[in-house]
């Protein structure tokens, strides 16, 4: 029998404490819908998450969670899913948490393409300690850790998880539900690690960060939509696009309707391409939203698995046993 479930049944009931208009509460929103939609039951769920706004995250569905500690989620949930493999392992981080403090365990649970499905909160501030500068802050932003505005180079979250060769990896927006729910239920039935950054309204410290790219009137100018197999095209009249030379991307104006036939067609099982397409931003290119890749390769899981299945439940290979043997040694 179907299991049948609703976004309400995923809902914890818990008051949810995040500040009134923070794009938080609508990423909570998809991510109900589409646990629902995956027809599993409550118990095969666990949402593990650091510290931070987004971090609350665990307490907001009704599944299995653990809010753990600043930086640690990744390392947490490896350990969940190497240990329960069935489980549907959700990590939720933001900026700070995943890339400053968390990004060695985050680079590494990507490079081993563990089965975890990432989802990074990219609201450019650490907003829970009050406005302080973060790894993805932009230059020249003035905040209480850089009154004078910030001189650092900031990552690009996506182009990190493309350059590690991460086997999913896609940029929505808080307030675009169709658009990023779909990324989500894609990166729902990924196997392997998905990565999927989402930029996200921060009221008191980042109020106006993404304006330009949710604004009606602007926004599809500046907004590159990635589709496997569609042409880059954007702009409000669709008479924008872009083609590759020598590498290099450039953006050509064309007659509505007509794109040049030099327009790249977008494939998301090409890393490169990946790559060049996740480092674009204003104000020389658009700013690219949807699945920048998605390919596939055996998981750590899978592999890890595979490597212990002949070693059966056998006590030559138990710890204590092996402490005993010859091959061990005791300092006096």
């Amino acid at each position: 029998m179907e299991l049948k479930l609703t976004a309400k049944d995923f809902s914890s009931n818990l008051p949810v404490k995040w500040c009134p208009g923070c794009g938080d509460f609508a990423i909570l929103n998809m991510m109900q819908k589409v646990f629902a939609g995956m027809g599993l039951p409550h118990e095969k769920y666990a949402v593990i998450s650091g510290i931070g706004c987004s971090s609350r995250f665990p307490y907001y569905v009704n599944t299995y969670g653990f809010h753990s500690i600043h930086g640690r989620a990744a390392a947490v949930a490896s350990g969940v899913k190497l240990a329960n493999p069935e489980l549907a392992v959700w990590v939720i981080t933001g900026d700070g948490d995943g890339l400053s403090i968390g990004g060695n365990h985050m680079m590494h649970a990507i490079r081993r393409n563990i089965g975890l499905k990432i989802v990074l909160f990219n609201n450019r501030i650490y907003a829970l300690t009050k406005g302080q500068a973060s790894p993805t802050t932009q230059p020249g932003t003035r905040t209480k850790s850089t009154p004078a505005g910030s001189i650092d180079y900031p990552f690009n979250p996506a182009r990190f998880a493309v350059g590690l060769d991460c086997t999913f990896v896609a940029r929505g927006l808080d307030n675009d539900i169709p658009g990023t729910t779909a990324i989500l239920e894609r990166a729902a039935r990924h196997n392997g690690t998905t990565f999927v950054e989402i930029f996200q309204k921060c009221v008191p410290f980042s109020d106006k960060e993404f304006d330009p790219l949710k604004d009606p009137a602007t926004r599809e100018d500046v907004l590159l939509r990635v589709e496997h197999g569609r042409p880059l095209v954007y702009g409000n009249k669709k008479d924008k696009g872009i083609v590759f030379r020598g590498f290099k991307p450039e953006v050509v104006v064309f007659e509505p309707g007509r794109p040049p036939a030099d327009i790249a067609v977008y494939d998301e099982t090409n890393a490169e391409m990946a790559y060049l397409i996740s480092g674009f931003s204003l104000p020389q290119l658009p700013v690219p939203v949807g699945v920048f890749r998605a390919t596939s390769k055996p998981s750590f899981e899978q592999l890890y698995y595979e490597q212990v299945e002949p070693v059966g439940d056998t006590r030559e290979h138990e710890l204590e046993t092996l402490l005993a043997g010859p091959d061990a040694w005791e300092i006096k």
